[in-house]
């Protein structure tokens, strides 16, 4: 950026600079979100089958990762702020369910990122034995480094993703290609469609069921640069970058997974274990065993990469949530030097350092639902929007009309319901009480800190009787009515889907990511069975007692309805403004280079030996 460009620019209202950030470092920045490897798909081939393994990498782009990364396009062109995916669903749907989304997105991320310091750990532990401490001096170490990078704002971030992401890139085109020059060396190789052979549709069910999360995991990210678009000097480059973005992910997983297949076979045997066979087994069974610890250190790096960037996309979650006086005030405090809002950033520090330490399946067990559900808020709030926000608004719009953008947000939420469900009773359990965290957060922060009626009393109606939005407990019991209906449902459907008392049960180790494999299975899921009635029965209770209760501390429907209108219109036009501005800031930055570019060059002509 030239001396004219910074001198124009850039800071909003709490101080967040603004950064010239390129195509190309989105699209590594994006790859760091989304992919930084194939590490998670080695436990899909011995659940799914090679056959299905390869055909689910190619095709849940296009019902799940492909669709979304268009959504995120769509909205990012036309509504580029920080918060992202936040201020989408805050604009459509109003002040609860963003508040609903931003939340679980958010903590989602933090409860992710713990989980890569837990996944670096490990597979360093799988070399060099380390013990508890020195595995928690690595840890500390990881999570230090990549805070102090993001406190120094969001160009640093950009440029070490980039660095981390050729390195692994490069690393995984060394697997593809070692693969297809050894094809077919094993006698073992085999692409078979399942396991075992599939005798009816139940066992096509099941077998898709395994590994459809982690798929749909791999995939997933493509919106989280979005919280970032704020300090982005250029926040076009954003959706350009995760257009760029989809296809090269698509060929980093599906490439060397069919050249490793393709060349070692034993797909029965592929893992994340130290014994296990996976990508680093290909390049060391043939080229020696030097290469098995070089990939130790990718998948590290690996870890750090996806570190590095999810502190910037979750603390920008945090601190959006802030701004709105819906989470404390203090993470909105911004860093005069480098123009980071560093409270935030520490607090995901201060997070994955106090749960580092836990078991892999204790973190991720709440993880999934809460990933879920905010996607299909986006996917609901893309739709609203097309309909709300005028055609020439949008730089980059899913061509198709209406009609297509239908189907590109109904089939993945339709994708996504389904794996609410086949993760396991464990994860359905987790993400129920992680959910529920939302619409108990905002009821006592909408409260103690006034939400967007402290902003715009007028714009935002605040309900007296409740200190609430006007209609919230509404939103509340509806919230609650859907969650009580997923857990009946899910009361029949588990105990079906695992054999709960059966021959054909789960064991105790495919329960909580094995933590209590020595535990009797029965004990397990008769917990689970008992908590999750405990839950379904309070949720019931609760959505009686406070629809009963709106309906004397509401006004009518029509005036709700009046106010949420009202509401959703004060944001949008907020965000009208805010991108107008932006525009303001680009044209007298780009004025002010090209007035620096004239009077270089009349110096030059006044002065020809300069």
């Amino acid at each position: 950026m030239s001396q004219a460009q910074a001198a124009v620019a850039q800071t909003n209202e709490h101080g967040l600079k603004k950064h010239e950030i390129r195509v190309s470092t989105v699209v590594f920045m994006i790859f760091c979100l989304v992919a930084a490897g194939c590490y998670g798909i080695e436990e899909m081939i011995p659940e799914c089958g090679p056959g299905l393994t390869i055909a689910m990498l190619c095709i849940l782009p296009f019902v799940w990762g492909l669709p979304f990364g268009l959504v995120a396009s769509e909205l990012g062109s036309v509504r580029p702020q920080e918060g992202g995916y936040y201020k989408w669903v805050q604009e459509a749907l109003g002040e609860f369910w963003g508040f609903q989304a931003g939340w679980w997105r958010t903590i989602s991320i933090y409860i992710d990122n713990t989980s890569y310091v837990i996944l670096a750990g490990g597979y360093a532990a799988t070399v060099w034995d380390m013990g508890i401490g020195g595995e928690f001096a690595l840890k500390f170490c990881m999570i230090g480094i990549f805070t102090l990078i993001n406190i120094r704002g969001v160009k640093d971030v950009g440029a070490v993703s980039t660095a981390l992401s050729i390195f692994v890139m490069v690393a995984f085109g060394v697997v593809a290609l070692c693969g297809f020059l050894n094809w077919g060396s094993d006698p073992s190789v085999t692409f078979q469609m399942t396991p075992e052979p599939a005798e009816g549709i139940g066992d096509w069910f099941f077998y898709i069921a395994g590994g459809i999360s982690i798929g749909m995991w791999m995939y997933s990210g493509y919106e989280s640069m979005s919280t970032i678009a704020g300090e982005v000097a250029n926040p076009q480059v954003i959706p350009k970058g995760t257009l760029i973005t989809i296809p090269l992910i698509m060929a980093v997983y599906i490439l060397p997974t069919v050249a490793g297949l393709g060349s070692i076979g034993q797909f029965d045997n592929w893992g994340t274990d130290g014994d296990s066979v996976g990508y680093a087994t290909v390049v060391s069974t043939f080229w020696g065993p030097v290469w098995g610890i070089i990939f130790v250190v990718v998948a590290i790096l690996a870890q750090c990469s996806i570190y590095n960037t999810y502190i910037a996309s979750g603390s920008r979650g945090f601190f959006a949530l802030a701004d709105d006086n819906l989470t404390p005030p203090v993470m909105v405090k911004v860093d005069k030097k480098y123009g980071v809002p560093y409270i935030a950033v520490l607090s995901v520090g201060i997070f994955n350092l106090l749960f580092c330490m836990f078991p892999f399946g204790f973190i991720i067990v709440l993880d999934v639902a809460l990933l879920l559900s905010s996607y299909v808020m986006v996917y609901i709030s893309a739709m609203v929007l097309r309909r709300r926000i005028p055609e020439e608004d949008y730089v980059f719009r899913i061509p198709g009309g209406n009609g297509l953008l239908g189907v590109i947000c109904i089939v993945p939420t339709c994708v996504a319901i389904f794996a609410f469900f086949v993760n396991g009773s464990d994860y359905y359990l987790g993400g129920m009480i992680g959910l529920l965290t939302g619409p108990i957060l905002y009821l006592i922060w909408r409260r103690m800190y006034g939400g967007l009626s402290k902003k715009d009393p007028e714009a935002f109606v605040c309900n007296p009787r409740t200190g609430l939005a006007v209609g919230d407990t509404r939103r509340i019991s509806f919230l609650l009515l859907v969650i009580t209906i997923m857990n009946l449902f899910a009361l029949v459907f588990e105990p079906w889907y695992e054999g709960w008392g059966t021959e054909d049960a789960w064991e105790s180790g495919d329960y909580f990511d094995g933590i209590l494999e020595a535990a009797d299975v029965d004990t397990i899921v008769g917990t689970i069975r008992i908590v999750l009635w405990i839950v379904t029965i309070v949720c019931a209770l609760a959505c009686i007692i406070i629809y009963l209760l709106s309906k004397k501390v509401e006004p009518s429907k029509e005036e709700c309805r009046a106010a949420f209108k009202k509401s959703c219109d004060a944001i949008s036009a907020r965000h009208n403004k805010e991108l107008e501005e932006m525009i303001r800031e680009e044209e007298i930055a780009v004025a002010a280079e090209a007035v620096e570019k004239a009077a270089v060059a009349a110096a030059e002509d006044e002065d020809p030996k300069a």
